[in-house]
């Protein structure tokens, strides 16, 4: 999930100075600045958009951190409170891109922690079909894709709900060890889809915040509070109201991909998100801090972002085949560093790792990073024409 604070020094690596993504370039449209580009700057005021008004298609937005130590993302948030575009985990000094095919609408960009956290945004012209359909259409490459992401989503989340289910049961009988076991399984699924989850505005804090992202933690539920209860008190009591309403949630969150739809950014932007994802918490040993299984969170984020980029490979492959041969042998560089770490069907603790190899897997997810995040630009550039 999205972390509100400072990342560890670790984290500060070359993979968060992603690369401006290229290629959305929308035609020189009116009101907006430098071809369809929006520039985003956080302060601990807030956040702003240069220009706040843009007319309908394909818009980059260009996000930079303006020293703000409070604040480390930027959020598009549409009329109906979903979460449409974001850079997260941008400290002080460092920026980052992603590329939309905007519909006509009013949206706010949001900026969490700031002083001022929202400000109004505004996408001119006339509105038409939903973008998800009307980027694809175009090109049945691009409309295979996002069907193929549509239902590998809604699996992945009915997997997600069946194993939270069993999770749950374990947990509400008293079995701890039967619940550990049954941890893991039920983090994956949610892991690979993560940037969905998140785009649900506060849905994603309910299931998978830590006990830092929360003002009271009184209020702390989700994985992570069973998580602590079961590896660090050993013990289940508690838990179970804990673990019915993260069964609702997960219900609510099945019930709410069973209608979305997306567009082709949408798989590049959450390819890339979830590889700022393992940046910031997983290959720094945040995320699971208690059951220490960091590496597992670590290849769903990755096995996921390597599903949205399989899916828009034939698209990318007629526009840009050197690009596509490149991340394919830098996605199959990555999986590979994680075998040595894999113990049945889950991962070492990540308190096994030694510096040197926790920065190995950082640098191979580095060099991964930069080039998957110009994908988005790319494919809002080619989806519009």
């Amino acid at each position: 999930m999205s972390r509100p604070r400072l990342l560890l020094a670790l984290a500060a690596s070359p993979l968060l100075l992603l690369a401006a993504c290229g290629g959305g370039d929308a035609g020189g449209s009116p009101g907006a600045s430098a071809a369809g580009t929006v520039h985003v700057s956080l302060t601990d005021d807030g956040c702003t958009a240069e220009p706040s008004s843009v007319p309908a298609g394909s818009t980059t937005f260009e996000v930079v951190n303006d020293g703000a130590g409070a604040v480390t993302e930027a959020e598009l948030v549409n009329a109906g409170g979903r979460i449409v575009g974001e850079r997260e985990n941008l400290t002080p000094g460092l920026s980052a891109s992603f590329s939309l095919d905007l519909e006509a609408g009013d949206y706010t960009v949001q900026c969490p922690n700031a002083a001022t956290e929202s400000s109004p945004f505004t996408v001119t012209g006339a509105s038409a079909t939903p973008s998800a359909t009307a980027s694809a259409t175009g090109d049945p490459l691009f409309a295979a894709a996002t069907r193929g992401y549509q239902d590998y989503v809604r699996a992945q989340v009915a997997d997600l709900f069946t194993a939270t289910g069993a999770f749950a049961a374990a947990v509400e009988a008293g079995d701890v060890e039967r619940a550990k076991a049954l941890y893991g399984p039920a983090r994956a699924p949610y892991e690979r889809v993560e940037p969905v989850a998140e785009s649900f505005g506060d849905l994603d804090p309910l299931i998978d915040a830590r006990v830092a992202d929360v003002e009271d933690p009184a209020t702390w539920g989700g994985f992570h509070r069973i998580e602590q209860a079961l590896w660090v008190d050993g013990t289940t009591a508690g838990m179970t109201p804990v673990a019915r309403e993260l069964v609702a949630h997960v219900a609510e969150l099945d019930e709410l991909v069973a209608t979305t739809t997306y567009q082709p950014a949408d798989l590049a932007n959450g390819a890339s998100a979830l590889l700022d994802e393992v940046a910031a918490s997983k290959v720094t040993g945040e995320e699971e801090a208690y059951s220490h299984l960091d590496l597992l969170d670590f290849a769903a984020n990755v096995e996921g972002a390597r599903r949205a980029f399989d899916l828009l490979t034939p698209a990318l492959q007629v526009t840009d085949p050197e690009l596509v041969a490149d991340l394919a042998t830098r996605f199959d560089a990555v999986t590979a560093s994680l075998a040595p770490y894999r113990q049945g069907e889950s991962y070492v603790s990540y308190t096994t790792l030694s510096p040197e190899q926790v920065r190995a897997l950082a640098t191979g997810v580095d060099a991964l990073a930069e080039p998957l995040s110009t994908v988005s630009g790319k494919v809002v550039g080619a989806a519009s024409r």
